[in-house]
């Protein structure tokens, strides 16, 4: 999780600055290339259910994990629109496979074992993965490399990670589960439509935090800390958000963390301060990968028989808010000079997924 998501699919925010003074993309280009990202993961979703992924689960995650440090250090060698679009696509797919075969080995295995709360431990990696990237980055800038050098070597150090991967999975018979497909219960529609406007509502921060940081003179000192925070905050959010989901049920927890995030969305573009900007970073953080988790865990509990095709379905919705979300804050930016617009329309998407899923909870009751 820390390579293909963490590194392979968020390190593009902390680089994003750099790629758009080095290359003179406008603010649409670089949604577009987030957007190919977010397509990939949407086309990953769906090839991972297909029958055409035969064999053992752990070889196709073990590949993927390699296609995406692949793809991460390749990035650094191409400047075409073309050649961009192409490698983040592929990126995409990679880390959409790992997420859904990932998270179905380990949760299998989890709940198998009655022990389904040590996900955490399995969602944190993202955090690391969002840390160290950071890391890396404002690392290499310091000694003035470029956005070249910082793909580069963040796919290397994805290389060894999937290396250390390849040797912690067991290679061993995987569990049997049901042979027919999962059964969705009352109540995934409104939680699935949830899902797609989360989606749609973190991924603008998500993708220009860093970028909002930059352009403001008060705040752009903080440029190399803001993506730490967000991901050290990334770290213990799901174990904290699993215990509140343990307290008062799972969804309620994602409709509670839906509220929050929507408020650092709005803190992002309307409190311009370095507090601001810290608090912005630590509710993203400290929500989205929780609710990423809290969402597929509510779908699980909502399925009965083999979870895999309704948690690519549910990512696939997730996906399908993600690719137009960068798109969107492109263009309005291009319009407009501003993430302001964009980031408000995020902000009431994220409203309208909490009362989608609090909708859920009311019919699940």
């Amino acid at each position: 999780m820390a390579t293909a998501m963490g590194v392979g699919r968020f390190i593009y925010t902390p680089i994003l600055p750099f790629m758009v003074e080095a290359l003179g993309l406008s603010k649409s280009e670089a949604g577009l290339i987030a957007s190919a990202n977010y397509a990939g993961y949407l086309a990953g979703a769906v090839l991972a259910t297909s029958p055409f992924l035969q064999g053992p689960r752990r070889a196709w995650l073990l590949g993927a994990l390699i296609t995406s440090a692949t793809t991460t250090a390749a990035t650094g060698f191409v400047s075409t629109m073309a050649a961009l679009l192409t490698i983040r696509f592929l990126a995409g797919v990679a880390s959409a496979i790992v997420l859904v075969y990932a998270s179905t080995l380990v949760m299998e295995r989890l709940y198998a074992a009655k022990r389904p709360g040590f996900s955490a431990i399995h969602f944190a990696g993202v955090g690391l993965g969002i840390a160290a990237s950071s890391l890396i980055v404002s690392g290499l800038a310091a000694y003035s490399y470029g956005w070249r050098e910082q793909w580069i070597v963040s796919g290397l150090a994805s290389l060894m990670a999937a290396a250390m991967a390849a040797a912690l999975i067991p290679n061993q018979a995987e569990p049997a589960v049901a042979t027919s497909q999962g059964t969705a219960g009352r109540g995934l529609a409104p939680l699935i439509a949830a899902y797609g406007l989360f989606g749609f509502g973190y991924v603008i921060t998500a993708t220009f935090l860093v970028a909002i940081v930059r352009e403001s003179p008060e705040i752009a000192p903080l440029e190399p800390l803001i993506w730490l925070v967000v991901g050290l905050t990334v770290v213990p959010s799901v174990a904290m958000w699993n215990w509140i989901g343990s307290r008062f049920g799972v969804i309620r927890a994602y409709t509670l963390a839906t509220v929050i995030l929507a408020t650092g969305v709005a803190a992002s573009v309307l409190w311009v301060t370095p507090a601001g900007a810290i608090l912005a970073a630590a509710l993203l953080g400290g929500t989205f990968m929780a609710m990423t988790a809290l969402g597929l865990a509510g779908a699980r509990e909502m399925t009965s028989g083999d979870p895999r095709r309704v948690l690519a379905l549910m990512s696939a919705a997730f996906a399908l808010g993600q690719i137009l979300g960068p798109i969107f804050a492109g263009q309005l930016y291009d319009l407009t000079g501003s993430f302001l617009s964009s980031s408000l329309a995020a902000t009431v998407a994220l409203l309208v997924s909490a009362a989608l899923a609090f909708r859920t909870t009311a019919r699940a009751g």
